[in-house]
């Protein structure tokens, strides 16, 4: 087994979400969960299939977000994985509904942080082992930051 470090390309720190399933139905079913939670939205999808014809499979509704899926997921190469990029929504706007399609196994991270994949290869194939999602921490919030932190989120609008 040899282990390989793959860095995700996304030059506007898009938000992605990262995951494994397990049916090529995958690609259709969390479009559908895109469009029904976020009308609008902006996003390309690409899948890795893990048998008969193995094909990067793809969706979205725009095509440069689809064309960043289709590349990072054939640098990837694992199987029955899938990338999604977004614009327009966030992560946790869709999560939860990306997490109850059918087929998704796995959430290996949902972020606009840089990221590297850990990727294992086999004789039989390639899998993700798992992820470098952002930078280590660099110490422990004080009262300043937690302050910060809430007058952000209510900024935003996730808290009142």
């Amino acid at each position: 087994m040899e282990l390989e470090l793959v860095d995700i390309e996304n030059p506007d720190e898009l938000n992605l979400i990262l995951g494994h399933s397990h049916f090529i139905k995958t690609v259709e079913d969390i479009h559908e969960a895109m469009v029904n939670t976020v009308p609008g939205a902006k996003f390309g999808l690409a899948f890795c299939e893990a048998s008969q014809d193995r094909l990067i499979r793809w969706s979205g509704t725009d095509e440069a977000l689809i064309g960043l899926a289709q590349d990072n997921a054939k640098k990837i190469g694992a199987g029955h994985s899938f990338i999604l990029f977004m614009r327009d929504c966030f992560p946790i706007n869709v999560l939860r509904i990306i997490k109850q399609v059918p087929e998704v196994c796995r959430i290996f991270c949902a972020t606009a942080n840089p990221l590297q994949v850990i990727v294992a290869k086999t004789d039989l194939g390639r899998g993700i082992m798992g992820v470098v999602d952002g930078y280590s921490p660099l110490g422990i919030e004080k009262d300043d930051d937690i302050k910060k932190r809430k007058d952000f989120l209510r900024m935003i609008g996730y808290k009142f």
